[in-house]
């Protein structure tokens, strides 16, 4: 097998996925544009030599539709030669893409893959795709369907953490997001979102609010609540795991992934294709896998997916030197410690969706690349990506620096 190269990887900033959010006059196609113009300039890319280019969208309709890295490829100058694919595997598809260009060099039928994915959140709306899970009772009942804040709750009554305990992971993961920006760590990875005229639209995640304290978070009520008790998801989460008596709910929208747009991409190659870039490799991709996880607590699946990863690639989990888990709700997170005992410092040392925000289909990108921003920072190895997935899914990528 040939071995999967990581050459590069930017990605936009993070704006508020509203009408009044900054990137909400960009259309999702420019955003997908501007990451391959980013890779194509630094890397000094001939595009006919791309072999494919594959991003994630969760909600591929309307404007975003229509293999939607074909249409950026276009947006963005791109030779005709390099085709696009567009795949969903909700809130993992960006880092789903990565694998799959990965598996596609490992097999030797690509030199060059560039995978991300790209969302705009303020302009197609989540669930705008619709489905049979969501939609038909006959798919919804058997597989236990509520909404994910009621799961995330579910999580933190099965698993015991308190309102205290997310809010405090919250309080800390905008903290550590905050530091971030001030000390430059993302400056070598995020590209600047400009308009025509080439005046600047935003350079920087939009959605942070590192003043967060436990005080402020302290006076929001419970976001799933009304969904949980009047809508009967409660109801449905008690008979899936009937050792509970009741939900406690203790998410909220300040201790959840925030909603923004952003687009992010990677630049994955074999060795002979990066040899004919003229570029040098930053790491590998060492092992990934995909898991099938209960679908009423539905967002421990990053628990799952990386006991088999580990087991697949021989590995344990003290080999792992940083872990990089999106932040889908602090209990997504507390959980995961919980489960393998990791150290706080070595997971989501920059903090996280909750503080920078959650576009669904870049997310698994463009944690990717901060995590390979941060082994290269701190100096080692290696390092562990994963994310949880609606209906009851993980997504996990080992890579190592080379």
């Amino acid at each position: 097998m040939t071995e999967a190269y990581i050459y590069d990887h930017v990605r936009t900033p993070r704006g508020r996925g509203k009408k009044d959010g900054a990137l909400h006059e960009v259309p999702a196609v420019r955003l997908g544009a501007k990451v391959l113009e980013a890779l194509r300039d630094r890397n000094g890319i001939d595009t006919r030599t791309v072999d494919d280019i594959i991003f994630g969208c969760v909600d591929p309709v309307g404007e975003a539709g229509s293999v939607i890295p074909r249409a950026s490829a276009f947006e963005a100058g791109y030779d005709f030669a390099a085709p696009g694919m567009q795949i969903s595997r909700f809130c993992a598809s960006g880092l789903d893409a990565v694998n799959l260009g990965a598996a596609k060099i490992a097999q030797g039928a690509e030199d060059i893959v560039i995978a991300g994915g790209v969302e705009s959140m303020s302009r197609v709306g989540m669930g705008m795709s619709g489905g049979a899970w969501i939609m038909d009772p006959s798919v919804g009942i058997p597989s236990y369907f509520m909404p994910q804040g009621v799961s995330a709750d579910l999580i933190a009554t099965k698993y015991g953490f308190s309102r205290d305990d997310v809010d405090a992971y919250a309080v800390e993961s905008q903290k550590r997001a905050g530091k971030a920006w001030e000390e430059g760590r993302f400056a070598r990875s995020v590209v600047p979102v400009k308009d025509q005229n080439g005046l600047t639209i935003l350079d920087r995640d939009e959605h942070m609010r590192p003043s967060t304290d436990m005080q402020s978070l302290g006076s929001l009520n419970a976001s799933f609540a009304m969904h949980g008790e009047m809508g009967g998801y409660d109801a449905v989460g008690i008979q899936a795991h009937p050792e509970i008596e009741a939900v406690n709910h203790v998410h909220h929208a300040g201790n959840s992934s925030g909603i923004v747009d952003g687009a992010g991409a990677v630049l994955l190659g074999s060795k002979a294709g990066g040899e004919a870039l003229g570029v040098k490799p930053r790491a590998r991709i060492k092992a990934f896998a995909n898991v099938g996880s209960d679908p009423a607590l539905m967002l421990t699946g990053p628990v799952d997916v990386t006991e088999k990863l580990l087991k697949r690639a021989g590995m344990t989990i003290g080999d792992i030197d940083l872990f990089e888990l999106n932040e889908a709700f602090a209990a997504v997170v507390l959980r995961y410690m919980q489960a393998f005992d990791i150290d706080h410092d070595k997971i989501n040392v920059n903090g996280g969706a909750i503080a920078m925000g959650h576009p669904l289909g870049a997310t698994g990108a463009m944690i990717f690349g901060t995590v390979l921003d941060e082994l290269e920072r701190q100096g080692k190895q290696t390092a562990l990506v994963t994310l949880c997935i609606g209906a009851g899914m993980g997504t996990a990528t080992i890579i190592e620096r080379v």
